[in-house]
Formats: C-alpha cells, sequence, structure tokens
C-alpha cells in the first residue's frame, strides 16, 4: 500500500500515521558558510564558573597547534568573554561580504569572540538568551573558519542557553567537561553529564583544575581546594580523566598579559592523546 502523505491543507493524526518523515528525528544543527571546514568540534564545558574553562580550553588549543594540527576557538561565553585578552588580540575583525575572518593568535589560533566585534571590548553585553544565543549560532554560520583540524568551543558555565544551542546546533564530535577538587563538584558534574547524554552528545571525559600547589620552596603538593576525588567521580559515571592541573601562577601571568600563545602545560598529555585518537578514527573512516 502506497504510503500516506501529508495534505496541503494540515496534518492530522490520521494523516500522519503512514508519513515517513514521521519517525525521523528532528535535527536543529546549522550549516557552517561555504568557505569553512572543520574536522573536530569540541565542546569545553563546566557545570559552575570559576573552574577555569577558558585555561582549560586555550591549552587543549594551543597543545593541538603545537603538534601542528589547524586549531581555532569559538568564544561562546557571550556575556563573560575571555579568549582574547588571554591571546592579546583586540578588535574590530575584518569582514566581508563572504562573512567575518577571525583574528590570528602569535601560535596561529584563530579566535571569534564577541569582544572583537564590539567597538568597546570592556562594554557590558546585555543581551536576552535567544539574542546570545542567535549570535553563537552566527559564530559558526557567518565566520569563515577556513580548513581546521579542531575548533574548540568554549562555553559558559552551566546548563541554559548557550550550551544548549551549542549542543544541538553545532557538529559536536564530543565534549570536555572541567572540574575543580571541592565536594560539591560531583554534583556540578553529574548536571553536565546528564545534559549530554540526554542530548546524545559524546563526553571524551573530564580535566580537574586547581588540583593542588606545589610550594614554590620544598617542591610538596598542597590540596588549597580539599582532596581531589575526581578518579572516584568519573569512575561512578565510566568517563576517563583528561588531566590533573594545579595551580600554576606562569599560566595564570601569561594569560593576564596577553600572551598565552606561549604557554604550555604539560598536565594534558591524556587529553591529547584522545584528541588524536579522534582525528586517528576520521581518517580510517575515510
Amino acid at each position: 500500500m502506497a504510503e500516506k502523505q501529508c495534505s496541503s491543507s494540515g496534518c492530522t493524526k490520521e494523516s500522519c500515521e503512514g508519513c515517513p518523515s514521521k519517525n525521523k528525528p528532528t535535527s536543529f544543527q546549522v550549516a557552517s558558510n561555504e568557505y569553512t571546514k572543520v574536522k573536530h568540534v569540541i565542546g569545553v564545558v563546566s557545570g559552575k564558573g570559576g573552574v577555569g574553562k577558558s585555561m582549560v580550553t586555550a591549552s587543549l588549543a594551543n597543545l593541538m597547534a603545537e603538534k601542528g594540527y589547524r586549531v581555532g576557538i569559538l568564544d561562546a561565553d557571550i556575556t563573560g568573554p575571555s579568549i582574547p585578552k588571554m591571546y592579546g588580540l583586540h578588535g574590530p575583525a575584518q569582514a566581508d561580504d563572504n562573512g567575518i575572518y577571525p583574528p590570528l593568535a602569535e601560535n596561529d589560533i584563530k579566535v571569534m569572540s564577541i569582544n572583537l566585534l564590539m567597538p568597546d571590548e570592556e562594554a557590558p553585553v546585555i543581551w536576552r538568551g535567544p539574542v546570545i544565543s542567535g549570535m553563537v549560532k552566527q559564530f559558526w554560520t557567518d565566520v569563515i573558519w577556513g580548513e581546521l583540524d579542531y575548533l574548540f568551543v568554549d562555553m559558559p558555565p552551566g546548563t541554559g542557553d548557550v550550551p544548549l544551542t551549542v549542543f544541538q546546533s553545532l557538529p559536536l564530535d564530543g565534549i570536555v567537561i572541567v572540574s575543580s577538587p571541592q565536594d560539591l563538584v560531583q554534583m556540578i558534574v553529574k548536571k553536565a553529564y546528564h545534559m549530554a547524554k540526554s542530548m546524545n552528545v559524546p563526553i571524551l571525559g573530564i580535566v580537574e583544575n586547581y588540583s593542588y600547589l606545589v610550594c614554590p620552596d620544598c617542591g610538596k603538593k598542597i590540596s588549597v581546594f580539599g582532596e581531589s576525588h575526581i578518579e572516584e567521580i568519573a569512575g561512578k559515571m565510566d568517563l576517563k580523566v583528561l588531566g590533573k592541573m594545579p595551580i600554576d601562577p606562569s599560566l595564570a601571568e601569561l594569560s593576564d598579559k596577553g600572551d598565552f600563545a606561549k604557554a604550555e602545560n604539560k598536565y594534558l598529555t591524556d587529553a591529547f592523546e584522545v584528541l588524536h585518537q579522534l582525528d586517528r578514527v576520521k581518517k580510517e573512516e575515510a
């Protein structure tokens, strides 16, 4: 029997029963512009603020760029952008009829952020959620990223409009969850974990920031924010620990000076292996 088609006058429950689109999942992904070819899109998320998510994002980007990959950072934290300052970048970004061109950091990482479009980078962005979400989409549709191996998306904390927009609209290969050693982190990590699972977004693993402080005199590790339980938390959720970053004043100094392109983060070697594996699998599939 031929499949029923929806009538032009509208759908009814009966008319839709045989519709070939009835059981197809709805996709909200938006297409990039024709000048963008990105192999892997990686979201960097946190369930709460103040855990150093942007520091982890920039460190991962530096690490992959150092290994010879073509890298970009999409700063989706519209109301609290920090990536341009870390790399010493200032607007306005160049644009033409084809789109917006992301400025290059000293280590050739392409960066796009609201601060690179605003006439005054210190002016607050006082926008409602839908406008902010629309801007994040434009960073994907209107920015000419060119050919990239990895595009890291630095997301605002929590599970609100922007993470939801990124999860639905961008072709994510996976996310990295950033946490800190405090006791409440287990609950916060679970929020990000369950959001990703509910939206079928792969979780590549967890990076713990502020794990400890190394005493400059005796070399002893001091657990400033309490003892780490990240392995236990990750084990319960069957996730990998991709790195444990200490409080490193040298990284903070480079960030404040706008020289983060020079930063080397030796604590994320496991994260590199996971990201490198993504590329290896895609090449094998091709």
